[in-house]
């Protein structure tokens, strides 16, 4: 998933409309953004009943619209439109809470996440084609029209979904002739040894170290290269123990994520068999490292954890690609934090008070939307975590949203503690002027409005 650096102006335009902001409002409902007729979203709308309200369409900006039905490729481009907004559903589906958490499938809701920014992208390539074209009268530019209408059959590295998940089969297949030669029936530390051995030694898969690399982030790129994060490694790992019948449970511990088998009698977990316990045959080196904290777990402090659930384990593979793209966003700002901005908000602060649009740092507009895009889904499964809230409203300001950022932030103090909401309530009327200029110049006025 290679990133450009430098995005075309047509590329930024349809990146800031082509925004999908479905997320659970609080009552548990489902509500999203309108979009009015100038294809901006910029209005909270809430269902009418208690059932899920359908994700509204997909809007392009007027000038994205005009310029996609001028070329050939056009159709291109609303097909990768389409799979956005099933994408999104799909995925609101799989996580919804109507559903029981034990129903939910880790691998089909990462590979959902995984489909929806691979549109994208392939979305804007569509929009850098048409300015290529545009500058280059001459350019020939191929303009097939996928055969491929749904999320589910739009290849990610060349398969389809349902291909990842036959890929997850076919692991649990190799742990099943792994284990005949044994001939050790259903003991558990067999099973899991043999679990190992397949992912490790026979598939090669890896921990990456490498904290900017996206291929490391998502399920269908991690079963590709083998190389993954500790989140994917645990997810592929409890996948594939689901399809040999072993249930895995795990828990966040520092910066680790530790997983074992489920059992009414943990002291079975940690007692030493050949060199190992069943606890350090599945989380290796995490438990063997004495800097880790997870090599301080015994079987009293391992009852004392608490069980993360699926949506818990999806909402951490999606707090990492919040990180992910924030960092590659703001790789050309060293040291910059989303919260950066919220330190100087003080009323005698003159540079405040002449804070303006230019003040705000320019960042890498394809990487921050997809940002923007795993904390919308973060919310979707957080609805009330206000730090959450005010994170997304604060990518929604670099991004140069005011009118949205102000809405997001205004939900936020609401929940937020007293001391956070007092300096986001300073921060949200700087905003508001930051949106009325922004007004003001498009109108083609003149002059910088100040806080009085």
């Amino acid at each position: 998933m290679m990133v450009s650096s430098v995005m075309k102006v047509s590329s930024s335009v349809a990146m800031v409309s082509l925004d999908i902001c479905s997320w659970c409002s609080f009552d548990g409902r489902v509500g999203c953004w309108i979009g009015n007729e100038e294809g901006k979203w910029n209005k909270l709308a809430a269902p009418r009943s208690t059932k899920a309200a359908n994700i509204k369409k997909l809007r392009i900006s007027p000038l994205a619209s005009s310029a996609l039905a001028e070329t050939r490729g056009s159709s291109k481009a609303k097909v990768y439109k389409e799979v956005l907004k099933d994408a999104r559903e799909k995925f609101t589906q799989e996580i919804s809470f109507q559903s029981k958490d034990k129903d939910i499938s880790l691998a089909k809701a990462l590979l959902y996440v995984a489909s929806e920014d691979e549109a994208f992208m392939a979305f804007n390539r569509e929009i850098d084609a048409y300015s290529l074209q545009n500058e280059r009268r001459s350019a020939s530019l191929p303009s097939e029209t996928p055969d491929w209408k749904c999320v589910e059959s739009m290849p990610l590295s060349g398969k389809t979904m349902s291909e990842w998940m036959a890929e997850l089969d076919s692991i649990a297949r190799e742990v099943e002739a792994e284990l005949v030669p044994r001939d050790i029936g259903c003991d558990l530390a067999e099973v899991l040894d043999a679990v190992n051995v397949v992912l490790f030694k026979s598939r090669g898969f890896k921990r990456s170290s490498v904290t900017v690399d996206s291929k490391c982030s998502y399920l269908h790129s991690v079963l590709s290269s083998g190389y993954c994060s500790a989140i994917l490694l645990s997810v592929i790992y409890i996948e594939v123990c689901r399809r040999l019948n072993l249930t895995m449970v795990g828990s966040r511990i520092g910066e680790d994520f530790l997983i074992w088998p489920q059992t009414g009698n943990h002291e079975e977990l940690f007692k030493v068999n050949s060199g190992h316990s069943l606890f350090g045959i599945v989380n290796g080196k995490c438990v063997n490292d004495p800097r880790s904290k997870a090599s301080d777990i015994d079987s009293d402090s391992l009852s004392g954890l608490e069980i993360a659930t699926n949506r818990d384990i999806i909402g951490i593979a999606l707090a990492n690609l919040v990180r992910l793209h924030w960092k590659r966003a703001s790789r050309a700002n060293h040291g910059l934090m989303l919260t950066s901005p919220l330190r100087s908000v003080d009323n005698s602060d003159e540079k405040f008070k002449k804070a303006d649009a230019s003040s705000v740092p320019l960042l890498r507009p394809q990487d921050l939307r997809l940002a923007i895009m795993a904390s919308q889904r973060l919310l979707i499964l957080q609805p009330h975590n206000w730090a959450l809230r005010r994170d997304h409203g604060m990518m929604l300001y670099y991004s140069r949203e005011y009118e949205e950022a102000v809405q997001e932030l205004s939900i936020c103090m609401a929940f937020a503690p007293e001391e956070e909401a007092e300096v986001l309530e300073a921060f949200v009327e700087k905003l508001h002027l930051l949106r009325v200029e922004s007004s003001w110049k498009s109108l083609g006025r003149k002059g910088r409005l100040t806080v009085t």
